[in-house]
């Protein structure tokens, strides 16, 4: 699933290719997939892109929105009209060839790493396309049609809701998010950690009730930073503990952000370069085996309420 950092990467590169563009046709191939009316969408203009965690809202100027979750398996791919070919996949992957004119001028995107991002398209994952025009363009007779937004969704876990902008904030799914590290208090990360005072704190930081944007990368990278282990029942923590958590994970996630992402192969900078989270910041996500950067001591691997967990043993003690 992809993590704050990697969907925020999304949205920014997104913002080049549609905002304040029009959407001129949409095709609904998977209707489990697309909630509420798409003529509420057509010919209108996407006059915003928002996030709210791990979700993405497209704000309309008719006051309209539509809510975009990638869930497990979920991508959003732009490609311009010509485009719709992409290119070879693993010949990409294996080259390394991660800065290209197809991405950099022509195709974003972003989401669950797979033969989509560069294989023909629509394909069987396709759940919904948008057929985005220009500025002036009402529908793909009267505006010069751009590109396809193509929502791809392997499992179909993801979904994209069309509902009223003002009521967005107020949505069940919005609703129930906590506020990012960035913005929320050490007191209110405590209350909302004591809900979960007999589970281990690793679980508990990946409920979005909590703490909203963290996933697993960045629960193991900020457990590490807090010298935490993630097996320790959150009610253990002390209140320093809790705030220095809160701290960590506000700063490997925007380290993550700067870096445009950390996904291990697929989550791009707008520009069309590869994000280097992993390969610049990870101290311990995937090091399993290797020395800790501050102590020496092997990291190693766990399993964590399901989870595969990476700690280093010495600076992240069980008590």
């Amino acid at each position: 699933m992809p993590e704050l950092p990697e969907v925020e990467t999304i949205r920014r590169g997104l913002n080049k290719f549609i905002l304040n563009r029009k959407v001129a046709g949409v095709k609904i191939l998977c209707d489990k997939s697309f909630i509420g009316p798409k003529e509420a969408i057509l010919g209108q203009k996407i006059i915003n892109i928002r996030r709210f965690g791990k979700a993405l809202v497209f704000d309309f100027e008719n006051a309209v929105s539509m809510m975009v979750h990638l869930r497990m398996t979920g991508q959003l791919i732009f490609r311009s009209s010509g485009e719709e070919s992409g290119r070879n996949y693993l010949e990409m992957i294996e080259a390394g060839d991660f800065k290209t004119t197809l991405y950099t001028e022509k195709s974003f995107a972003g989401g669950h790493p797979n033969e989509s991002f560069y294989s023909e398209l629509p394909n069987n994952q396709t759940r919904v396309l948008f057929e985005i025009c220009e500025e002036n363009g009402t529908s793909s007779e009267s505006g010069k049609v751009l590109g396809t937004l193509y929502f791809n969704d392997q499992r179909k876990f993801g979904f994209c809701k069309v509902i009223e902008t003002n009521e967005v904030e107020t949505d069940s799914f919005i609703k129930k998010l906590a506020k990012e590290p960035w913005v929320m208090s050490a007191e209110e990360f405590k209350k909302n950690l004591m809900h979960h005072k007999n589970a281990e704190i690793k679980p508990t930081i990946l409920d979005q009730s909590v703490v909203a944007g963290l996933g697993n990368i960045y629960a193991d990278e900020a457990l590490y930073m807090a010298k935490i282990h993630p097996e320790r029942l959150t009610s253990s923590l002390s209140d320093l503990e809790i705030a220095e958590l809160l701290e960590a994970a506000g700063i490997v996630m925007q380290r993550s952000i700067d870096s445009g992402g950390s996904t291990m192969a697929t989550y791009v900078k707008a520009d069309g370069t590869k994000g280097s989270y992993l390969e610049k910041f990870a101290q311990v996500f995937r090091r399993e085996g290797e020395p800790c950067n501050r102590c020496g001591t092997e990291i190693i691997k766990l399993r964590v309420a399901g989870r595969g967990t990476h700690i280093c043993p010495n600076c992240q003690k069980k008590f």
